[in-house]
């Protein structure tokens, strides 16, 4: 093929000195391009680096660079001085035939193969929630959900001992690490839970998993057919909701008032059921505690009809008008509970570590189920999390919290006392990080946490938490993660946005 003209080969190739990204790797950036796209043909010759530099305005050495990185990716043949020529055979089967950009995804989807009734069923009971979680600049940290206090963590304590854990990891790195998780840590782990939860476990009872979200899928998939019945609490998390229509589980809503889940529900509509999952310790959202007598009758049940317990204690740590509840698990004689819980509340989401204490029984189902889906969490994570356990900054950092977490919660009632009279109620409650505001009866309380995302604040609807129509709508508000400014601002933006209903 005749050599072709600097000039054409130029052709919409640009340099910008301006950027941040190195001229060589521009120039790379645009001859892989113009490969890719057959404005550059197989087997085509190239002008010379020189005289490419020449058109290009740039060092010899810029252009060198750019091709021996070609070279090395195969897009380039020849020597560098003898001639360079465009591949014959690319090194991947990406080559575009147009310019033509691909459709949007919205026109091409539905020629895709059908969806699982499992997924669509698991997807239409999250979608609408999980938006708030992804982050918007637009918005601020009022009244973000299941975020703790990130302003408060002691980033350069932890920074330390990642550094100090960094220079050990690689006697480790050589083979895959047990499903189950770091030994030290479920040693960690057991120790805290059985002198700040009451549970009772040996460290080879406790997994560690990819947060609360890993932990409900990897039960479910264990303990649950299609077609199974699952008690739900109603309202109840709608994460494991999203978790359990995934694994196929036909969910029965069984109602909660002011003493927790009712079993004597749960038995008429499903004396059956596979499992029932549960926040007894402080009900996700309403707040509750389960009494006794019902936790007891819960029990009662689950060994009757052979069923097991997922108990979520997602934020007990956090308690302010007493000691931390003991778990429902330290109730359990028959080994029917699951406990379960996640690191991302205590200490920060992106960790993505939580643990699963299981019944002996389930400890190597459990095992193999984890080494099948991911094989285990990383080690460095656990490392790290298992050094600020031992030495202490792990209670101590609780400790904190609860104190701030109070004064937050006394903040955003504060608020709400002068702001939102009559339009949102909103009473104390005796832990957590969320707290619950009912609107006047009537009101959509979908449309008015839209309009609260208009003035940039976060507000969930009760109603997302129902499996059925709900008694009465609110919004559901988390203040951990929010600055005593935030929660003012948040609150003043909440009454202008329930104010334009």
């Amino acid at each position: 093929m005749p050599k072709r003209a600097a000039g054409a080969i130029l052709t919409g190739l640009s340099l910008d000195r301006t950027q941040g990204t190195p001229l060589y790797r521009q120039l790379y950036d645009g001859l892989r391009d113009a490969i890719l796209t057959q404005r550059l043909m197989p087997g085509e010759r190239l002008p010379s680096t020189r005289t490419l530099a020449e058109e290009l305005g740039v060092s010899r050495r810029t252009v060198v660079d750019a091709f021996l990185q070609l070279y090395a990716e195969g897009y380039l043949d020849g020597r560098i001085g003898a001639g360079t020529y465009v591949a014959q055979t690319l090194p991947d089967d990406f080559v575009k035939t147009d310019a033509v950009s691909a459709p949007p995804i919205s026109e091409s989807f539905s020629s895709t193969p059908p969806l699982s009734r499992r997924f669509l069923a698991q997807r239409a009971h999250t979608d609408h929630v999980l938006a708030q979680f992804q982050t918007d600049k637009e918005q601020g940290r009022a009244f973000l959900l299941g975020t703790p206090a990130l302003d408060e963590f002691p980033n350069a304590l932890w920074g330390r001992i990642a550094a100090r854990i960094g220079r050990g990891t690689a006697a480790h790195a050589d083979s895959y690490q047990h499903s189950a998780g770091h030994l030290p840590l479920r040693e960690a782990v057991a120790a805290y839970l059985g002198g700040a939860r009451g549970v009772r476990c040996r460290a080879e009872q406790v997994l560690i998993v990819a947060g609360a979200q890993q932990a409900i899928s990897l039960i479910a998939h264990v303990l649950i057919d299609p077609g199974d019945s699952v008690w739900m609490e109603e309202p109840g998390y709608f994460g494991a909701k999203g978790a359990l229509l995934g694994a196929g589980a036909h969910l029965v809503p069984v109602p909660v008032d002011g003493e927790g889940l009712d079993s004597a529900q749960g038995r008429r509509l499903a004396p059956n059921a596979r499992l029932a999952f549960v926040t007894p310790s402080h009900q996700m959202p309403l707040g509750v505690t389960m009494s006794l007598p019902r936790r007891l009758a819960l029990l009662e049940w689950a060994r009757d009809a052979n069923a097991w317990i997922i108990e979520d204690d997602y934020d007990s740590e956090y308690r302010y008008a007493s000691r931390p509840l003991a778990a429902l698990q330290s109730l359990d004689t028959h080994e029917r509970v699951i406990y379960m819980g996640t690191f991302s509340k205590v200490l920060f989401p992106s960790l993505r570590l939580g643990y699963i204490v299981a019944p002996p029984n389930l400890v190597d189902p459990l095992t193999a189920a984890r080494r099948l889906m991911d094989s285990h969490s990383p080690l460095r994570d656990q490392l790290i999390l298992t050094e600020f356990m031992r030495e202490g900054h792990f209670e101590r950092h609780i400790r904190r919290m609860r104190a701030l977490y109070h004064e937050r919660q006394s903040i955003l009632l504060e608020a709400a006392r002068r702001e939102l009279a009559g339009i949102l109620d909103i009473a104390p409650a005796d832990g957590g990080m969320h707290l619950v505001g009912y609107l006047p009866p009537g009101t959509d309380d979908r449309q008015a946490a839209l309009e609260a995302k208009r003035q940039g604040v976060r507000a969930q609807a009760l109603s997302y938490n129902y499996l059925e129509a709900p008694e009465r709508s609110g919004l559901v508000l988390g203040y951990a993660a929010a600055s005593p400014a935030e929660i003012i601002a948040g609150i003043r933006g909440l009454a202008t946005a329930l104010r334009r209903r």
